[in-house]
C-alpha cells in the first residue's frame, strides 16, 4: 500500500514539471515534496521520477498517477454532490482535426451547465490512447476501438477525409480546375501538405490510387486550422476532413481531386470508473460525435 496524499504529490509534480512548482501549488516546501516522493519510491520499491527539466514519470509511476487522478475525481464528485459548487478540472485527449471541427461545442455546453474547466492534450488519434494508459487524461478521442486496460470505449463515428486543392493550384500543376483525379506522375511532382512526419493520410490515399512511393515534395503544417489554410492558399494539395472542406467546395475555393475518401473511425474512451461527472462529459461528447461524424460505408 502507498500513501494517497503522496500519490497526489507525485501527480502534481508531473503536472507542474518540477518539484519547486509543485511545492508552490501544494503550499509545501520543496524539501517536503522531495521527501514525499522519496518515501513513495521506497514504499513501492521503484524509481518514479526522472529528475530532469522538466521531470518525467517512469513507467512505474503511471499506475500511481492514474490512481491519484481517479481518487481526485471521486473526491470532486462527492464534494459536488454535497455542495453543488466544486470547480473541477478534467484532462482530456483529442486529435487535432476533431479539436478544430466539432469537439469544442460539447465542452462549451458543459461549461454552461457545470463548474468544469478542461485541460486538453492534443495528439494524433493513433496516440491519444497512450495518454489514457499513462493516467495523463481521464478520457480521449482515439482511433483505437479496443478498450485500453481499465477503460471503456464507445464508437463516435467516422472522420471522412477528401483530397482537395485550391483551383489555381490544380490548374498550375495539372492544368485543370475540375474534380478529375490527376495522374500519379502529376501528383508525385506537385507539393502536398502533411500535418507532421507521423501524418499518413496523404500517403494512404496515394497507395489506394496505386502510387509506388510517396516521396514527392511536401510542406509540414502541424495545426489543423493552418493545415486547411495552407491548402486553401495553394501551398499544396492535401486531404481535409469533409466537415472542414465543405464550405470551400461549396464556394469554389477548393476542388476535389477525386479518388477514394479515407475514413478514420473514432471512439471515445474513458476510465471505467463510476463518476457522474465523467459520465456527463462522455454523454455530451458522444452525442456530438453522433451528430457531426459520418458512418463507414
Amino acid at each position: 500500500m502507498f500513501n494517497a496524499e503522496f500519490a497526489r504529490t507525485l501527480a502534481t509534480v508531473i503536472e507542474e514539471g518540477s518539484l519547486d512548482a509543485a511545492a508552490r501549488r501544494l503550499h509545501l516546501t520543496p524539501s517536503a515534496v522531495s521527501q514525499r516522493i522519496k518515501a513513495l519510491e521506497e514504499s513501492v520499491g521503484r524509481v518514479l521520477l526522472v529528475r530532469a527539466k522538466p521531470v518525467r514519470p517512469t513507467a512505474a509511476a503511471e499506475p500511481i498517477v492514474r490512481f491519484a487522478r481517479q481518487l481526485a475525481l471521486i473526491q470532486h464528485d462527492a464534494m459536488t454532490a454535497l455542495t453543488g459548487n466544486e470547480l473541477v478540472s478534467i484532462p482530456l485527449a483529442v486529435n487535432a482535426d476533431s479539436l478544430a471541427t466539432w469537439f469544442l461545442e460539447p465542452l462549451a455546453r458543459l461549461t454552461r451547465r457545470t463548474r468544469l474547466v478542461f485541460d486538453l492534450h492534443r495528439d494524433d488519434q493513433d496516440f491519444t490512447a497512450g495518454l489514457l494508459e499513462s493516467g495523463t487524461v481521464m478520457g480521449a478521442v482515439t482511433s483505437r476501438a479496443e478498450p485500453v486496460a481499465g477503460c471503456r470505449a464507445v464508437p463516435l463515428g467516422v472522420m471522412r477525409y477528401e483530397a482537395v486543392a485550391a483551383p489555381e493550384f490544380a490548374e498550375r500543376w495539372w492544368g485543370a480546375r475540375s474534380d478529375a483525379v490527376p495522374s500519379l506522375d502529376a501528383l508525385a511532382s506537385a507539393p502536398r501538405v502533411d500535418f507532421d512526419r507521423r501524418d499518413d493520410v496523404q500517403r494512404r490515399w496515394l497507395v489506394l490510387l496505386g502510387a509506388a512511393d510517396d516521396s514527392g515534395p511536401r510542406h509540414f503544417v502541424p495545426a489543423s486550422h493552418d493545415f486547411a489554410e495552407a491548402v486553401l492558399r495553394g501551398l499544396g494539395w492535401g486531404l481535409l476532413p469533409a466537415v472542414q472542406s465543405a464550405r470551400g467546395l461549396a464556394d469554389g475555393s477548393l476542388v476535389r481531386l477525386g479518388g477514394p475518401s479515407i475514413d478514420v473511425p473514432l471512439s471515445w474512451q474513458q476510465w471505467n470508473l463510476h463518476s457522474p461527472l465523467l459520465d456527463l462529459v462522455a454523454e455530451e461528447i458522444v452525442a456530438e460525435g453522433a451528430r457531426v461524424l459520418g458512418r463507414a460505408g
